[in-house]
């Protein structure tokens, strides 16, 4: 069996939303022109119960692959995510356990399901290799690499700078999320550029046995300080997200966002995207938005979450259909919200109190009091653009 060979699909995969690849871009475009069917792999750790729309932009480009016909395997760290990718972080990350990585992973592949056919995916969990090798096949992986290799990663070295504490286990992470390669004798591995180390970390490896792993990195949603979207800054689009919360979150992006989230979140081509007017930014992110929200809800639910969006927000409606999360008794309404995902942190309530962000619309009043109590039946608009009833 071949892989399609289409010559023009093959030269927009490797441009659109890409950054890098490995080795370049003509040795892999050579290989898939081949027909030879590749094993391609992302990996993702379950640091958190949902996917946000920056895995959703990761698994757009491994469905392209997958309608070429190449294999495609989603591997979940249940091993890595126990210790904690230090990419881009300014502090050691916190080690989660067994029982909260189970948690986090229930709906993953559900959640996959949206974009990827599901039924031609291999899942497979990095704690079946990694949880069994012994100190010594550790520290025979650890010598294929220098001090002076890991260190020069961007975060370790600002770390270093401001004296911020580096553990040990850190360097061992990039070993580990290289070392699934091997384990599992990928061809290829795709993921956002921020994993670049990581990923030739683990086409070294491969090619210290002999064989080799092309690296295709893509771009990622920033904001326009640079930072990624994405839970730990508080501007997560999940794909959990209704398509109405959905909708209205991607409505509250700033503007200099909309032609690369065009290019790395939708399906709408590149020959398309060239003539959308984005000197009418309000009309060009109303396209975005029903285009993001089609591609994880369907076109009929996209219709409906533009049809509420105008409702709500250009004729000044409540909707009638809101985002419903449950109480529990004598618990404060900061908890809840931040205890449900639908604020970040304890900080950010407080912050849209002070700003008087949320209005309690049974008396259209906002709220003053951080230590408010939830109360079943009340009903909310947090923020400008999300309603939610608690039940």
């Amino acid at each position: 069996m071949k892989a399609i060979t289409d010559e023009k699909k093959i030269e927009e995969i490797l441009g659109r939303g890409v950054e890098n690849i490995y080795p370049s871009k003509e040795e892999l475009k050579k290989v898939l022109l081949s027909g030879r069917v590749l094993s391609i792999y992302n990996g993702i750790d379950p640091t958190g119960p949902t996917l946000h729309i920056g895995h959703g932009s990761t698994l757009l480009k491994l469905k392209e692959f997958q309608d070429l016909g190449h294999k495609i395997i989603l591997l979940i760290g249940d091993f890595t995510g126990r210790i904690g990718d230090p990419t881009d972080k300014t502090a050691t990350r916190k080690q989660l356990s067994v029982k909260e990585i189970k948690k986090n992973l229930q709906s993953y592949t559900k959640q996959a399901n949206m974009i990827l056919d599901m039924k031609k995916v291999q899942v497979k969990f990095n704690s079946k290799w990694l949880s069994k090798l012994s100190f010594e096949q550790v520290m025979e992986i650890a010598s294929e690499f220098t001090l002076q290799q890991m260190i020069e990663r961007d975060m370790f070295e600002r770390r270093l700078k401001e004296g911020q504490p580096i553990h040990l286990h850190e360097f061992f992470y990039p070993l580990m999320q290289g070392y699934d390669s091997v384990a599992m004798n990928v061809d290829m591995e795709i993921g956002g550029n921020d994993q670049t180390f990581n990923m030739l970390i683990g086409r070294t490896m491969m090619k210290n046995r002999g064989k080799e792993k092309y690296v295709l990195t893509t771009k990622l949603l920033v904001d326009p300080t640079g930072k990624k979207m994405g839970k730990t800054e508080g501007n997560m689009v999940t794909l959990e997200d209704s398509p109405e919360n959905m909708f209205g979150k991607i409505m509250s992006w700033p503007d200099a966002l909309i032609p690369s989230a065009f290019e790395i979140c939708t399906r709408v081509s590149s020959v398309e995207i060239s003539k959308i007017n984005l000197k009418n930014p309000r009309d060009a992110k109303m396209r975005l938005a029903y285009e993001i929200v089609k591609t994880y809800h369907g076109e009929k639910k996209a219709k409906e979450a533009q049809e509420s969006f105008i409702n709500t927000f250009q004729k000044k409606e409540i909707p009638t259909e809101m985002t419903e999360i449950k109480y529990k008794p004598g618990e404060k309404l900061m908890d809840t919200l931040t205890r449900t995902g639908l604020l970040p942190s304890k900080g950010t309530f407080r912050r849209l109190v002070a700003e008087g962000g949320i209005t309690n619309l049974g008396n259209n009043e906002k709220i003053k009091d951080v230590n408010i109590l939830a109360a079943p039946g009340v009903r909310l608009k947090v923020g400008k653009k999300t309603f939610i009833k608690i039940k």
